[in-house]
């Protein structure tokens, strides 16, 4: 099957739906394909309290939801499945569906995100939204006057460690080489932050943790020195990780300019690619800040930027 539409979506989380809900609204029609995660890493957050319009804080999948729902309600047509293959050398750009059902799309929009980088551990997974995160300007808040333990020796783990330094009693960075590879300017912050203690040379064995029912919480996390085989447990009460991030961009080499981390490039400020007509949302082009309501925002501009673009050509 081949059908035709003025803008295709590839992906959903804020940043898709969003674009979905800008797009309609333009009478663009969009058909939006939501991708392996429907609602993107949100889903698999439990408590939200930074995302604006909920003043009650609320769940990942609740405002992913309300997002989605905003969208179908304004004429976007969301349809389960992947995108398994793009050319994007003419217009119409042509766009394969689950291997099988082709799209020919005016414009397009990708909004594929990032997917976190775990350690591995299988308490990690028991215990993540419960007290293991990826994000600490997401989750820090809820471990206000509390110990908590950054994994990861990059600028992203250097400035988690910072600014839940403000608002924990202890943090630890967990590092398993002896010197950081972060900035220097961020290294002699750290330094000097008093309530900030660096485990050198230790990777994460195991996350200890209680669970009563449903409620499960994070109580350790055990390390080993990497030459002595030593183990020993900080005791925490959250695990932030920081080793990093990978856009989900593998779909688009050969097609769009990538950098060397993966992310896709935009022109700032617009969302548009090197390819006329196609354009970028979300985490896939954003290295910096891996916030929803910034991933809603870019969906908007891209949403907008599509409809200018047909409108001129």
């Amino acid at each position: 099957m081949e059908e035709q539409v003025k803008c295709l979506i590839i992906g959903s989380g804020p940043a898709g739906y969003t674009a979905a809900i800008y797009a309609s609204r333009a009478d663009l029609k969009p058909i939006l394909i939501e991708g392996v995660q429907p609602g993107g890493q949100l889903t698999i957050t439990n408590e939200v309290e930074n995302f604006p319009g909920y003043p009650e804080g609320s769940s990942g999948p609740v405002i992913m939801e309300d997002i989605r729902q905003q969208a179908l309600r304004v004429g976007a047509d969301i349809r389960a499945g992947m995108v398994t293959e793009v050319d994007f050398s003419q217009r119409p750009f042509r766009c394969v569906v689950d291997n099988r059902d082709a799209i020919l799309a005016d414009t397009v929009i990708v909004a594929t995100g990032a997917s976190a980088r775990w350690l591995g551990l299988p308490s990690e997974q028991k215990f993540r939204g419960f007290g293991v995160s990826t994000c600490a300007t997401c989750d820090g808040n809820f471990f206000r006057k509390r110990t908590t333990v950054v994994i990861g020796g990059g600028d992203t783990a250097l400035e988690d460690a910072l600014y839940l330094a403000q608002l924990c009693t202890k943090v630890y960075i967990v590092h398993r080489r002896d010197q950081f590879r972060g900035t220097k300017a961020l290294q002699n912050a750290v330094f000097a932050t008093e309530n900030i203690e660096v485990v050198w040379n230790a990777v994460p064995v195991d996350i200890l943790g209680e669970q009563k029912g449903f409620i499960k919480k994070v109580t350790g996390l055990q390390v080993k020195d990497v030459h002595s085989g030593e183990e020993r447990t900080l005791a925490v009460d959250g695990v932030f990780e920081a080793i990093g991030v990978t856009p989900m961009s593998d779909l688009f080499k050969g097609q769009l300019e990538i950098n060397e981390q993966g992310y896709i490039l935009t022109q700032p400020g617009t969302g548009r690619t090197n390819v006329a007509g196609v354009f970028a949302a979300g985490d896939v082009q954003d290295p910096n800040y891996r916030q929803a309501v910034i991933a809603a925002a870019s969906g908007a501009i891209a949403g907008i930027e599509a409809s200018r673009f047909l409108m001129e050509n």
